[in-house]
């Protein structure tokens, strides 16, 4: 259990497709490309902002 085998996908993809139709299929692939993207751009500049902070504290603890 867990696992995603390739039957599962295709029932995946077909109950989209009867959803949505094969028209707004790539709108929706955009959209969520356009998602993921923002997703992993905030999640690094939080991750760089967090890692500055700890660099900082670490300097300010050295003087």
């Amino acid at each position: 259990m867990g696992q995603i085998g390739m039957s599962e996908i295709i029932f995946v993809v077909l109950v989209i497709l009867v959803l949505f139709g094969a028209k707004r299929l790539p709108e929706i692939g955009s959209a969520l490309g356009k998602a993921i993207q923002e997703f992993r751009k905030a999640s690094k500049e939080v991750r760089d902002d967090v890692k500055d902070a700890i660099e900082d504290r670490n300097d300010d603890h050295k003087s």
